[in-house]
């Protein structure tokens, strides 16, 4: 089992004990003792408790008096976490996850594009050139789809030069990754290369409300088909 964790056992342990968590193998069975799951990965019991500490952190686990170590409640998770948001979508699709995750975008993207519109730099505004002529290649076959699209959504996060909208790199991604599976599989196409034009656009014109609605539009439109998706799945 040890050879599994990958050079870093800490952060093997890490990925294993954590993805286990939140896919459910522990919902109904007692969390382990530091010894037996030192003694199920052969490691020592210094990495096993590492681990744990870095799960409980992110708020997967907590250590109580008399009762050990459990599992919390999804609701202490820290969602924002990039670990925690991975292993999240390795479970089985939900329609509700993306549109949770398509309602945080909504209301934090649009803000950050009026910001980059009103704030970038010209790198910043380089770089979010880049991220369109990186995804009007992809639809070429020149380049990743996912990749180019992410690249796109992280360079107008980085132009609003705002420390708190940047810490969303990771949430935008892992929901953009979810969200164009999701499209490609209802619709059977890939992002639209004018509506991010159209924001890309807005910003170089320095038009912070134009930058706004057409993010807010841009996202709108897989919420849209959300929202859909849950009518047709309803009995």
């Amino acid at each position: 089992m040890r050879t599994s964790l990958g050079r870093n056992l800490t952060y093997g342990m890490l990925e294993m004990i954590g993805r286990a968590i939140v896919i459910g193998e522990y919902d109904n069975v007692a969390f382990p003792t530091e010894a037996e799951l030192a003694r199920k990965h052969g490691v020592s019991r210094a990495v096993t408790r590492e681990a744990v500490k870095m799960l409980t952190a992110k708020g997967l686990l907590s250590a109580r008096p008399r009762q050990g170590t459990i599992v919390q409640p999804q609701s202490s998770w820290n969602l924002f976490d990039s670990d925690v948001l991975h292993w999240l979508l390795e479970r089985k699709f939900s329609v509700e996850l993306l549109r949770h995750f398509n309602q945080l975008r909504v209301a934090i993207e649009p803000e950050a594009a009026a910001l980059a519109a009103m704030q970038a730099t010209e790198a910043e505004r380089v770089a979010i050139g880049a991220g369109l002529a990186r995804m009007v290649a992809a639809e070429a076959g020149a380049d990743n789809t996912l990749a180019a699209d992410i690249a796109f959504h992280v360079a107008v996060l980085e132009g609003s030069r705002n420390p708190f909208y940047k810490q969303f790199r990771d949430m935008v991604a892992s929901a953009l990754a979810t969200s164009i599976h999701f499209t490609n599989r209802i619709k059977g196409r890939t992002a639209s290369i004018e509506d991010h034009r159209a924001v890309y656009d807005a910003i170089l014109k320095r038009d912070s409300d134009g930058a706004r609605c057409a993010m807010r539009r841009l996202i709108g439109d897989v919420l849209t088909l959300i929202g859909e998706a849950e009518v047709t799945a309803t009995p």
